[in-house]
């Protein structure tokens, strides 16, 4: 079995990484950015638009726990 010179060894494992990280940015770069999902609203009745009469604990905790893209868990 033929030994592996270090030097070699390391230079092939960082040629390696700088070429996945070089297809991982092209990758990136490549793709179109969504338009329109920067913005989320902060969690609470205080940040709605048009906030219920009533509010209690329950609606606190749900609203918080999910955000608006994201259906509950028990549906």
């Amino acid at each position: 079995m033929r030994r592996t010179d270090p030097l070699s060894f390391c230079l092939g494992i960082a040629a390696g990484i700088g070429l996945k990280a070089a297809c991982d940015l092209f990758a990136a770069s490549s793709r179109p950015r969504p338009k329109g999902t920067h913005y989320v609203r902060a969690a609470g009745q205080s940040q709605m638009q048009a906030p219920p009469k009533e509010w209690d604990i329950v609606d606190e905790k749900s609203d918080e726990s999910f955000p608006a893209s994201d259906p509950p868990g028990n549906y």
